[in-house]
């Protein structure tokens, strides 16, 4: 094991004494500097938008609503009793030991959602409502509602079209379902190229959102219950990135075999931690919880003071929900892809879950610690962090709570990066081949964004991978439009084969 990790371990320690050099300070605005235009070009393209009743509305936005509700009512598989089914799947109800693939469907669920429960879950939140108002809460719950068949729709294809290496490893996703499933109907010229976009896109993506994004917020609530500018960790940047990345090699240089071992504990734990820290602020402010969601609802549709009004509280919840649970954008289907099944649409139904876990459940939990502690409506539309007032919120009722925060945000942020680890080494795999060497190029090259990310002001560089993360919607709903038949036979087939056999 340690001759494996040792080329990233010296990697990263030249990395470590190279970003810790004082010739080095200037190095982040140098980076900025040079990104700008770039990042300025992608996002004005990616994110171009319309005016609507005095909102601008993102095209990408309204692409990824159209899909959501498209798939919601094509498919309908999100009721009650499908969700019990789901919940029976991931329980190992439905099981078959003897089945293809490398995971367990509990396994599959906890590696996407370590993907998708990260820091957005805290700070974007916190961004969302003081962007949108209590109002943009409402509209995060039904992205995440209607976010859910979508995921059920990528999961099915994901393990449908996944494709089996010598090695015995699985890999799937919207660069093999894209390819396979559009040669399916007869456009493989088209099934290739927007593949090999989503691959490109995704390897891009993934070393920002999923990585420095995730690090450098991890580093900065660190710093902050450390003390701040006086505190021990102020300027150590290169340190905790340097044992981040030492980690993050460790698990990922093991497969997904490695990375499920440490998501099955993880997940759980982190989640559990956040929910019962946020269940005690809410119980202590229970008597303002009513008229809270009563603020939350009519705020949606008659928002005070955004400007856009309706459409703009509701592009921001929307966007907040797609960078939650990802939902359209198909990254999560290449964790699912490694399900141990023969029937793709029960890994589907595994995958309804996900938006309902992370958007659903946690979003709202956020939101509501915020509402009810320091919100106040003078913050709307004002310059307030993200992270740090969610931090903030937790403070209100136990002043050591801000430290129970920190540990969540570097499980989640840990989580988030050895998810996407998996996510972005798969699109390298699909464009440079299944190859120990190229998959060691990786795993070095993101081990140092992993370090990287907390040693530099981010700046246009987390612009530009979340304009790149959101152009992973293009090829992927294109896509999905042209494989809805194929999903709905496979979700309709397996439902009633499974009841026939439940009856």
């Amino acid at each position: 094991m340690l001759r494996k990790i040792m080329p990233v371990l010296i990697l990263a320690i030249g990395s470590l004494f190279t970003l810790s050099n004082p010739a080095f300070a200037g190095f982040d605005e140098t980076v900025n500097a040079a990104l700008a235009p770039i990042s300025k070009a992608v996002s004005s393209f990616i994110f171009f938008s319309v005016p609507l009743n005095g909102a601008d509305i993102p095209l990408i936005v309204v692409w990824l609503i159209a899909c959501s509700v498209f798939f919601t009512f094509y498919l309908r598989v999100l009721t009650p009793r499908n969700i019990k089914t789901s919940l029976k799947m991931v329980r190992g109800d439905y099981t078959d030991p003897n089945d293809e693939g490398q995971i367990s469907h509990f396994k599959a669920l906890t590696t996407a959602l370590s993907g998708t429960v990260g820091v957005g879950n805290i700070g974007a939140v916190a961004f969302a409502i003081t962007i949108g108002g209590p109002g943009a809460l409402f509209w995060i719950i039904v992205g995440g509602l209607l976010g859910a068949s979508l995921k059920c729709a990528e999961c099915t294809l994901g393990v449908k079209y996944r494709t089996k290496h010598q090695d015995g490893s699985v890999s799937g996703g919207p660069m093999y379902y894209l390819e396979e499933g559009l040669k399916e109907k007869n456009l493989p010229r088209l099934g290739k190229i927007i593949g090999c976009m989503y691959a490109g896109f995704i390897v891009i993506g993934c070393l920002g959102i999923g990585n420095m994004f995730q690090s450098n917020q991890a580093y900065e609530q660190l710093q902050l219950v450390t003390g701040g500018a006086d505190g021990f960790l102020f300027g150590k940047g290169w340190l905790v990135g340097g044992i981040m990345a030492f980690i993050v090699a460790l698990v990922l240089i093991g497969g997904i075999q490695s990375i499920t071992r440490v998501t099955s504990k993880l997940v759980p734990g982190m989640a559990g931690i956040y929910f019962v820290a946020a269940l005690i602020v809410i119980g202590l402010n229970i008597e303002a919880l009513p008229g809270v969601i009563a603020d939350v609802v009519t705020q949606a549709f008659n928002p005070a003071g955004i400007t856009g009004g309706l459409f703009a509280v509701m592009i921001i919840g929307f966007r907040r929900s797609t960078f939650s649970n990802e939902a359209g954008l198909g990254s999560s289907s290449i964790a699912h892809a490694a399900v141990k099944t023969n029937q793709p649409a029960s890994e589907g139904l595994v995958g309804l879950l996900e938006p309902l876990i992370d958007t659903v459940i946690i979003c709202p939990l956020t939101g509501l610690v915020i509402l009810l502690t320091v919100f106040s409506p003078e913050m709307v539309g004002g310059d307030v962090q993200g992270v740090q007032l969610t931090s903030a919120a937790f403070e209100t009722v136990i002043w050591w709570f801000p430290n129970v925060l920190a540990i969540v945000i570097v499980l989640f942020a840990f989580s988030s990066i050895i998810a996407w680890g998996y996510y972005g080494q798969k699109g390298w795999i699909y464009l440079f081949g299944n190859d120990p060497v190229q998959s060691k190029i990786f795993l070095l090259i993101y081990c140092v964004f992993v370090l990287i990310g907390c040693t530099l002001d981010l700046g246009v560089i987390i612009d530009f991978s979340d304009a790149i993360v959101f152009c992973m919607a293009l090829p992927n709903v294109l896509g999905l439009y042209f494989l809805a038949p194929v999903v709905k036979r496979e979700v309709g087939t397996y439902l009633e084969k499974l009841r026939s056999v439940e009856t």
